[in-house]
């Protein structure tokens, strides 16, 4: 995303869903599929279509504990003891 403040739009809209900043511009959490719809509808309305992008990858539990991290990959603060029970 190329607009600093467009950027900081989606992110208080995806934190508005009850999702949590990873990393700089990666948010992780739970929403059911409205709410997954409602935040991509929220999102298309703040980007310009033509130079951004995001990207709302689903997971299923078991998919989702499958995902490998290498490294420091978020920092575990920002994150709920929920999320991070299904990775460590």
């Amino acid at each position: 995303m190329q607009s600093t403040p467009r950027r900081s739009r989606v992110a208080k809209a995806c934190k508005g869903q009850g999702l949590y900043r990873v990393q700089k511009s990666v948010f992780l959490g739970t929403l059911n599929p409205n709410q997954m719809d409602e935040l991509a509808m929220r999102c298309n309305d703040l980007i310009d279509a033509e130079h951004d992008s995001v990207y709302l990858f689903p997971f299923c539990d078991a998919d989702f504990k499958k995902i490998k991290l290498v490294g420091q990959a978020f920092d575990k603060e920002l994150v709920t003891d929920e999320i991070l029970s299904k990775f460590f």
